[in-house]
């Protein structure tokens, strides 16, 4: 037997914060135009968001547009906290148009930089994902959930963590949960105690199936967390790429996703290597697939396409892939109509496994 563990962070933990904001203005500044670029970045600290990037957009003078955008995102998530609050919150906006030395390359759809992508999935959840990253995510979904539409639970504030550990056994295959960890923030007037019996009990009713009177809960391990989000620690874009993908099952080739058009490779190719790692899975008697793609900047084709089932080099399916699937950027764009796409849909709980998104569906017919 043995133990592997994944984790998860709300739509309010400061890096996902700067994840939001960052994709909400990139997808501004696109405005489902082939001919726009976007490379967001933001930090996000104590009532302070710093924009930095480029972009080529007829929507990127549009400062005061892009601020309000800004601290709708704030509201939405439910930041109204004395060290960080939508309406009082200073924003730094630093855009500035992209350098024309990147556009050679990307303007007719060659690849965005260099880079290496990965995609992969497995046959544990039913969105073929990994088990811990599935509860992990789903925990916090049903936490922020509750927080935002039951009355019961206004306690609850919005930047939170989960990771699950499950026991697996010799075969590969999952036995049960060993431990969970969960963090939330909470207001201030409520007991430790009572935070811990009420997120328990929520865990129960998420993970209940795999729970076993051997699992291990840690909820709010350190006591008290009310100084939370943005206040008690610094957010920026693309900091949560682990959580973003398969919760460290499979390799990670280094790109984040949030606050980029989709001519960056580390973004839509990322989107096309898990759509083909799955269509290989349902269409095969697989336990898990990974896929490798490689790309150089201003560069159409990949430069490298690798596939492994069962964790071995499977070079027949690797060479149907390279002749069934159009792995250029301009054909993965057109595949899942990519500028057309709000990019916010992919910020939390994940960029995989939701079945609303494009690449979750058929890499080929």
């Amino acid at each position: 037997m043995y133990q592997f563990t994944s984790e998860s962070v709300s739509q309010g933990h400061p890096d996902k914060v700067a994840d939001l904001i960052s994709d909400t203005v990139a997808t501004y500044l696109i405005n489902s135009n082939k001919q726009h670029r976007a490379a967001v970045e933001t930090i996000v600290t104590t009532n302070k968001v710093v924009l930095a990037g480029e972009y080529k957009s007829d929507r990127g003078a549009n400062k005061d547009r892009i601020a309000n955008l800004v601290r709708d995102v704030i509201q939405e998530i439910g930041y109204e906290q004395e060290g960080f609050h939508w309406e009082t919150v200073e924003i730094q906006n630093n855009l500035h148009g992209q350098s024309p030395d990147i556009a050679l390359g990307t303007d007719d759809f060659g690849a965005g930089d260099q880079g290496i992508m990965f995609g992969y999935a497995c046959e544990e959840a039913g969105n073929k994902l990994p088990y811990p990253l599935f509860y992990s995510h789903e925990i916090l979904k049903k936490l922020q959930d509750l927080r935002k539409n039951d009355s019961a639970f206004t306690w609850l504030e919005p930047d939170s963590k989960a990771q699950v550990t499950f026991n697996y056994g010799s075969d590969g295959k999952p036995i049960d949960i060993s431990n969970i960890v969960c963090s939330t923030q909470h207001k201030e007037e409520v007991d430790i105690e009572f935070v811990r019996n009420n997120v328990s009990d929520i865990i129960q009713d998420v993970a209940g199936s795999f729970i076993t009177n051997k699992t291990t809960f840690h909820i709010n391990p350190t006591g008290r967390f009310v100084i939370g989000g943005p206040d008690g620690d610094t957010g920026l874009t693309g900091r949560k790429i682990i959580v973003d993908t398969y919760g460290g099952a499979s390799p990670h080739g280094g790109g984040a996703f949030s606050g980029k058009d989709c001519t960056k490779v580390d973004r839509s190719a990322a989107y096309m290597a898990r759509a083909v790692a799955k269509q290989i899975l349902v269409e095969n008697d697989f336990q898990e697939v990974l896929v490798q793609l490689s790309y150089a900047i201003g560069i159409k084709e990949p430069t490298s396409v690798t596939v492994w089932t069962d964790k071995k080099i499977n070079y027949v399916v690797a060479e149907k892939v390279k002749s069934v699937v159009d792995l250029t950027p301009l054909g993965i764009i057109n595949k899942f109509k990519l500028f057309d796409f709000d990019l916010t849909k992919t910020t939390n709980y994940g960029h995989f496994g939701k079945n609303d998104l494009p690449w979750e569906h058929e890499a080929w017919t």
